[in-house]
């Protein structure tokens, strides 16, 4: 009778909602008359609905253990194993449920639902040999809605959402275990691949060793704390390498670096423009694009690798890539410095467009005034139209007009002022220089003086000599 007071003050509690004095109530029902199912049954049912599951599985469980038949001790038995995630422990449950009251319409649901639970966990595990991360992440999402606590569901999503590379989401998962369990092995592993996975190797690897140390036998935990090990050390020794100048060495530690896990997609893009870096050093001009090319495939955010490339794409006079990277890298980080380095690009751009002038002449761009009126003497006389009276009229259009470009150049680069104007990347136009009323030949009397004619005389096969009248 004293037992059966307790219950019905454990009752009139639960029906207020305030569970925690149900669960006080039933306790002292169980402590006086320890045999009852239905006391253990009420106790359960005040425990799912104050979240604590794995106490309320023992309390189910014990009330089926006293009686067999009791169908809300089965029922709530495998709601617990469903909320936890062991949907087949819930399926035998609900079965059980069925053999005694084939009628029982919440019986039948609750199958459904575990059978769904494990319709999921079939998929996913299929989906994660694919890597078909977001798909495992979906049917993990769905499985959860009917196993609300399963630490093991919330892990593998945490997990898939780590290798998918949304670290903040995956790291609020593990942790919120962690808050419940900080003995997790699995989550403490979560905490570490997120680490791992943002280049933060050094904290990562404390993790796994503390996952390691909770699960010893733990495969995933031991393959990434050696890979993050390796990592780590292969990439410092590379840069010691580096900072010596010893960039053969560098190259082939940064390679061996690459090989070691190709999922670590930040520290690989790091990876790929320090080799990237050493190319560039070693004048393996193209190497060093196709490095940082890499990189920014991997991690399209990472702007150091942006700035190499933009400077490899200036040294092989790829203008118009350099100012496409140098857009890229000020949009992103708007400072002097980067602003300067597009201007540049765009200069340089610009410039590559016009006639090279120096190239025409065939001299330096640092060639000294005796330099350049060598040049041109060199070349007006080789290019002057009477030189090739005899040829064909298509090879005299094109002699003609490289005359044409010996004396446009000359007339450019001779003058100071247009030489720094035309350096600088400015228009000649503003000058007043039109050349499209250009007379080479004005030029060429000018150049070469005296009021007489001149020509051009063959004096054997192949050969000629310039004659002032």
């Amino acid at each position: 009778r004293e037992a059966e007071a307790f219950k019905e003050q454990g009752n009139a509690y639960y029906a207020k909602k305030d569970y925690n004095e149900a669960y006080n109530y039933y306790t002292k029902a169980i402590d006086t008359c320890p045999n009852n199912a239905s006391y253990y049954g009420n106790r359960a049912a005040t425990l799912m609905m104050l979240g604590r599951f794995r106490e309320a599985l023992e309390d189910a469980q014990q009330s089926v253990r006293l009686d067999d038949t009791f169908v809300r001790g089965h029922l709530r038995e495998g709601k617990c194993h469903l909320s936890l995630g062991n949907a087949m422990a819930a399926s035998r449950c609900f079965q059980r449920v069925l053999e005694l009251d084939h009628k029982n319409t919440q019986a039948q649901q609750e199958l459904k639902n575990a059978l769904t639970v494990l319709e999921y966990e079939k998929i996913a595990e299929v989906d994660f040999e694919k890597r078909d991360f977001r798909k495992v992440v979906f049917c993990m999402d769905r499985a959860l809605e009917f196993a609300p606590t399963c630490h093991r569901f919330k892990i593998l999503k945490a997990e898939c959402l780590a290798l998918l590379g949304r670290y903040p989401e995956a790291q609020s998962v593990a942790s919120d275990i962690l808050r419940m369990d900080s003995t997790n092995a699995d989550a403490l592993y979560v905490r570490g691949l997120c680490l791992y996975y943002e280049d933060c190797i050094e904290k990562a690897v404390q993790f796994f060793v503390q996952a390691l140390r909770m699960a010893p036998d733990h495969e995933k935990a031991c393959l990434a704390c050696r890979n993050a090990k390796a990592l780590k050390a292969k990439k410092e020794d590379g840069n010691k390498a580096f900072k010596k100048g010893n960039y053969k060495l560098a190259y082939e530690l940064y390679t061996e670096a690459l090989g070691i896990d190709p999922n670590n997609i930040k520290t690989n893009a790091k990876l790929y423009c320090n080799r990237g870096t050493v190319n560039s050093k070693l004048r393996k001009l193209e190497e060093a694009i196709d490095d940082c090319t890499n990189a920014v495939k991997l991690d399209d955010t990472y702007i150091k690798a942006y700035l190499r490339r933009a400077q490899c794409y200036m040294d092989t006079e790829q203008y118009e890539d350099a100012v496409r990277d140098y857009e890229k890298v000020y949009q992103t980080e708007k400072t002097k410095e980067h602003k300067q380095l597009l201007k540049n690009a765009q200069v340089e751009l610009k410039k590559s467009k016009r006639k090279d002038y120096y190239k025409i002449l065939g001299v330096d761009k640092n060639a000294s005034e005796d330099e350049i009126k060598k040049a041109y003497r060199k070349r007006a006389l080789m290019h002057h139209p009477d030189r090739h009276s005899g040829a064909s009229a298509e090879v005299q259009k094109e002699e003609e007009k490289k005359f044409k470009e010996v004396g446009e150049a000359f007339t450019i680069l001779s003058d100071p002022k247009k030489k720094a104007r035309y350096d600088s990347g400015q228009d000649l136009e503003e000058d007043g220089l039109n050349m499209g009323d250009f007379d080479a030949n004005n030029i060429f009397k000018a150049f070469f003086g005296g009021p007489g004619g001149f020509s051009f005389e063959a004096s054997g096969p192949g050969n000629f000599f310039f004659q002032f009248g």
